[in-house]
C-alpha cells in the first residue's frame, strides 16, 4: 500500500478517536502475527497510539496548570508559614510579659501583706498601753525639759513613720492591683496569638499539603498514560515495519514476474517448419535439429522497483519540564536601586562556606536556624532534619556573626536599607521572590554566589544544593547584609 493510501487511512481512523484499548481488542501484540498487518489493523493502531498521545497532552496541560497552582500554593504556604512564625514570636513575647506581670503582682501582694503587718502591730501595741495617744503620756512622765525635747523629737519621727506605713500601705494596694490586671491582660493577648499562630500554621500545613497532592497525583497519572502512549507507539513502529518488508517482498515478486515476462516476449519466434514432402510410405520423418539461426539479442535485464513506504513515528511526551531560568513574560518588579555600600569581603566569604557546608542537607518546612538545620514544624516535615530557604540563610550569616533575621520577609525588611540593582549583585548579597509588591508577600530567599548561581533550600522533597540564578515576573530584589 503506497503511502498516500496509508496516510489517508491514519487519519481517517484517527478522526474516528479509537482508543488505546484497541490494540487489546484487536489482539495485536509484536511478535505474534503470522502474516503482514492488515491496513485496516494498522490504522486501528495507529489511531490508538493518537488517541494515547493525545490523552498524554490532555495531562500534560493539565499537569502544567496543576503544577502552576501547586507552586502558587506553595508560595502560600511559605507566607503563612512565616505568618505563624511572626505569630509565634510575639506569643512567646506576650506570655513573657504575662508571667513577669505575674511575678510582679505577687511581689505587690507580698508587699501589701507587709503593710498590712506593720499596720497591724502598731495597732496592737496601743491596744496593750491601753491609749491610743501614748504620746501625751510620754511627755507628761518627762523628768526635766531637756527630756521632753528629747521624746517630743522621737514622738514626731514615731508619728511620721506611721503616717509613711499606712501611705506606703495605700500605694502598695493601688500597684498590687494595676500589676495584677496588667498580668491577666497580658496573658489573654498571649492567648488570643496563640490561637491566632495556631489558625495560621493550620492554613500554611493545608496549603502546603494540598500543593504536594495536586502535584503528585497528576504526574503519577500523566507517566501512566505516557507509558501506555509509548507502547503503542512502538505497536505501530512493529506493525508498519512488518507491513512494508511485505510490500518490499511483493514488490520484488512483481518485478521478477515482469522481467520474467519481457524476457520471454523479446526471444524470437521459432521459424514455421517448411511444407514436408510426402512422406515416404512407411517413413516417418521428424524435426529435431536446431534452427539455422539463433538470435544474439540478450535479454534486458530486470529494471528495480522501488518501494515508497512511510513508517509512522510515534508521538514522543516529556515527563517532565526544566524551568526557564531567564526572565519570565511576566511583569517583573520595578528594579530597585543600589543603595548599599561595598560588601565585607570576610563576612561574605564565611557566610558562603557556611551555606555551601549544607549542601545535600534536605529541605525541612520549617526548620533550620542560626544554630544549624532542625526538624521542620509539625506536619509534614516534622521527621525531616534539615533548613527551609530562609533558615539557611539565617544560619550561614549567623556564622559570619550577622543576625538577618527568621523568617524571608524579616531578611529583607531588617536589610531594606542596603538594597543591590540586578546589575549590580555581588557575591553573598540575598536574593528574595514574592507574589507582590508589598515585602510581605516574599515566599523565597538563595544567596548569589556569583556567576550566575545562588546557593538555596529549594522546596519540600529537594535538599540545600547550588542553582542557576532566575529572575522572572515573581523576582522581588536583593539586599547585602555586609554592607
Amino acid at each position: 500500500m503506497g503511502t498516500g493510501t496509508r496516510t489517508r487511512h491514519h487519519w481517517a481512523v484517527r478522526a474516528a478517536g479509537t482508543a488505546i484499548a484497541g490494540l487489546v481488542l484487536l489482539g495485536l501484540t509484536p511478535g505474534t502475527a503470522s502474516a503482514a498487518p492488515s491496513d485496516a489493523e494498522i490504522a486501528a493502531a495507529e489511531a490508538a497510539r493518537d488517541a494515547a498521545a493525545a490523552q498524554v497532552g490532555v495531562l500534560s496541560a493539565r499537569l502544567a496548570e496543576a503544577e502552576a497552582a501547586a507552586d502558587a500554593a506553595r508560595q502560600g504556604a511559605q507566607i503563612a508559614l512565616q505568618d505563624y512564625e511572626q505569630l509565634q514570636a510575639a506569643y512567646q513575647a506576650a506570655r513573657a510579659a504575662a508571667d513577669a506581670a505575674v511575678a510582679a503582682a505577687a511581689q505587690a501582694e507580698a508587699d501589701v501583706a507587709g503593710g498590712v503587718a506593720q499596720v497591724a502591730g502598731y495597732a496592737r501595741t496601743t491596744y496593750i498601753q491601753g491609749s491610743t495617744a501614748p504620746g501625751a503620756t510620754a511627755l507628761l512622765s518627762a523628768d526635766g525639759p531637756a527630756q521632753l525635747i528629747e521624746r517630743a523629737a522621737l514622738l514626731e519621727a514615731a508619728g511620721t513613720h506611721r503616717v509613711d506605713v499606712v501611705t506606703e500601705l495605700t500605694a502598695l494596694q493601688v500597684q498590687a492591683d494595676r500589676t495584677e490586671e496588667q498580668a491577666q491582660t497580658a496573658s489573654a493577648e498571649a492567648e488570643v496569638l496563640q490561637e491566632q499562630a495556631a489558625v495560621a500554621l493550620a492554613d500554611a500545613q493545608a496549603q502546603e499539603s494540598s500543593a504536594r497532592a495536586q502535584t503528585a497525583a497528576l504526574t503519577e497519572q500523566r507517566d501512566a498514560v505516557a507509558e501506555q502512549a509509548e507502547a503503542a507507539g512502538q505497536q505501530v513502529a512493529g506493525m508498519q515495519a512488518e507491513q512494508d518488508a511485505a510490500e518490499a517482498a511483493a514488490a520484488q515478486a512483481a518485478a521478477a514476474q515482469a522481467a520474467a515476462a519481457r524476457a520471454a516476449a523479446a526471444r524470437p519466434a521459432a521459424p514455421a517448419p517448411a511444407p514436408a514432402a510426402a512422406p515416404s510410405r512407411g517413413s516417418t520423418s521428424s524435426s529435431a535439429s536446431s534452427p539455422s539461426s539463433s538470435s544474439s539479442s540478450s535479454s534486458p535485464s530486470p529494471s528495480s522497483s522501488s518501494s515508497s513506504s512511510s513508517s509512522g513515528g510515534s508521538t514522543s511526551s516529556s515527563r517532565g519540564s526544566t524551568p526557564s531560568t531567564g526572565a519570565s513574560s511576566g511583569n517583573p518588579a520595578p528594579p530597585r536601586a543600589t543603595t548599599a555600600g561595598a560588601p565585607s569581603a570576610s563576612a561574605v566569604r564565611t557566610a558562603i562556606d557556611a551555606a555551601l557546608s549544607q549542601r545535600g542537607v534536605p529541605y525541612s518546612w520549617g526548620g533550620g536556624g542560626a544554630n544549624g538545620p532542625s526538624y521542620g514544624i509539625t506536619y509534614p516535615d516534622t521527621g525531616i532534619r534539615g533548613f527551609d530557604c530562609s533558615g539557611l540563610m539565617e544560619y550561614a550569616y549567623a556564622r559570619a556573626g550577622i543576625r538577618i533575621g527568621g523568617t524571608s520577609r524579616d531578611q529583607w525588611y531588617l536589610n531594606r536599607g542596603k538594597t543591590v540593582a540586578r546589575a549590580d549583585l555581588r557575591a553573598g548579597d540575598l536574593v528574595f521572590w514574592g507574589t507582590g509588591d508589598d515585602y510581605r508577600s516574599i515566599y523565597h530567599v538563595a544567596m548569589y554566589l556569583g556567576d550566575g548561581t545562588v546557593v538555596q533550600a529549594p522546596q519540600s522533597g529537594d535538599v540545600v544544593r547550588v542553582s542557576p540564578m532566575w529572575y522572572g515576573s515573581d523576582y522581588f530584589g536583593a539586599v547585602r547584609p555586609t554592607a
